[in-house]
């Protein structure tokens, strides 16, 4: 009997259900609330789901390998999307991006998916850093209130991505469902005074972008690449609040990556040039100096180095500028003495009169 395209695509019976759930619990296009009170959106908790691009765990300080144990939660929240905006986002525990995970090459981790009772999907997780079928897809398909696990060991070191990977994909992605994991190398990365975390997505909603009261999904501009809202780590605007911060002579490290699920970035910090960038994600390969502007594709990362020698607020920017008016920037606050030697604003000249 001929196999058919569809059941390579979906990998047995047990991604065929995650679909069957799918269709069935994701409402028609426009009627996401329409059995809803109209108060129902103002009755519910609106949760910060912004990933404070500072929370990440520090360097790893051990040179050997040992077994680490990674627990992520499915859930699906009403979260801020912009001032006076919400939406219903699904995360991993409950921020975007899911939480930055930190290995070392060799080490053996064990993940555990728990997916929320309170859930109307199933989810699961897809580790680019894992050398296995879907990336742990399959190991972990769960359904509401169920737990799933594997183990893996991280041979390859590198900043990777991770998403959930059930039916639709994109739109798992599109609702929040992206993190990243960086395998360290062997004797780690080399010392920073500051490192961040930042990831780049796209929400696609029925309501025109600045709409206020809660937006919708748009499955129809999901599937025409046309999103109302760019966000860095989950919501517009939200690194203007959630700044990053540092002081003059010191150096920061921004790993940087692209949940997407269809558009690629042009990562550039307005003032600033990139002193390092380990291109791909790559941490084993050469890396590129005095970069302007480095691009990022769709489940992509990289890692870039600055020395900030100017105090001002910086601008993290898709170099797609129109892309800023859809919500897509972020603050480098940069603190400390002022340095004439490298910038300074001249005085107005006057103009002769003619």
């Amino acid at each position: 009997m001929k196999t058919s395209a569809k059941m390579i695509l979906l990998e047995g019976a047990a991604i065929g259900a995650a679909l069957a759930l799918y269709a069935f619990a994701r409402p028609a296009e426009g009627a996401a609330d329409a059995a809803a009170p109209a108060d129902q959106a103002t009755a519910q908790t609106v949760s910060d789901i912004v990933r404070d691009p500072a929370d990440l765990p520090p360097p790893i300080d051990r040179r050997s390998a040992r077994q680490v144990v990674v627990n992520l939660e499915t859930s699906e929240v009403l979260g801020q999307l912009a001032d006076g905006t919400t939406y219903h986002y699904w995360t991993f525990n409950k921020k975007v991006p899911g939480p930055f995970i930190r290995v070392r090459v060799g080490d053996t981790v064990e993940v555990h998916l728990t997916n929320d009772a309170s859930s109307m999907m199933m989810h699961n997780v897809d580790f680019h850093a894992v050398t296995g079928p879907g990336g742990g897809a399959k190991a972990t398909l769960a359904a509401p209130g169920e737990t799933k696990s594997f183990t893996f060991k991280a041979i390859k070191p590198g900043i990777f991505v991770y998403h959930c990977a059930t039916p639709m994909v994109a739109e798992h992605i599109a609702n929040g469902m992206y993190g990243m994991i960086l395998v360290e190398p062997e004797k780690g990365l080399p010392k920073v005074d500051h490192e961040y975390y930042v990831m780049q997505g796209e929400i696609y909603t029925n309501e025109p972008f600045g709409s206020r009261g809660e937006a919708t999904e748009s499955f129809e501009k999901l599937l025409d690449e046309k999103p109302e809202y760019y966000v860095f780590n989950g919501a517009a605007d939200a690194l203007k609040t959630k700044k990053l911060h540092a002081k003059t002579g010191e150096t920061t490290r921004i790993f940087f990556g692209v949940g997407g699920p269809n558009k690629t970035s042009s990562f550039h910090v307005i003032g600033e040039m990139f002193d390092k960038v380990y291109p791909l994600g790559s941490l084993t390969s050469k890396t590129v100096d005095d970069v302007q502007t480095v691009s990022v594709p769709p489940g992509g990362a990289v890692a870039v180095e600055l020395k900030t020698e100017v105090p001002g607020d910086y601008i993290l920017v898709d170099h797609a500028l129109s892309r800023m008016e859809r919500g897509l920037a972020g603050i480098l606050e940069v603190k400390g003495q002022t340095n004439p030697e490298i910038f300074k604003a001249n005085a107005d000249i006057a103009l002769a009169d003619h």
